[in-house]
């Protein structure tokens, strides 16, 4: 299953930058506790696609400098 593989960019679960939370999985969903206020899943849900995207723009840059490394300016 894909949603339960540590993504090599992010270094986090898909599930968890989707939704905020690990994937459980065999779990009985109606045993869970109390539901979770909105404004507390939007909170961690922001801050998880933040760490992300920090974490994909750096893995961005990294792959620019890179590729840029063997690159030779064109004549014109």
């Amino acid at each position: 299953m894909v949603n339960n593989k540590i993504h090599s960019a992010t270094k986090m679960f898909p599930f968890m930058a989707n939704y905020g939370r690990e994937l459980r999985m065999g779990e009985d969903i109606r045993k869970k506790g109390k539901v979770k206020k909105e404004t507390e899943f939007v909170e961690r849900i922001n801050k998880v696609q933040e760490e992300a995207g920090a974490v994909l723009k750096k893995a961005q840059e990294d792959m620019k400098r890179q590729a840029d490394r063997g690159r030779k300016e064109m004549e014109k």
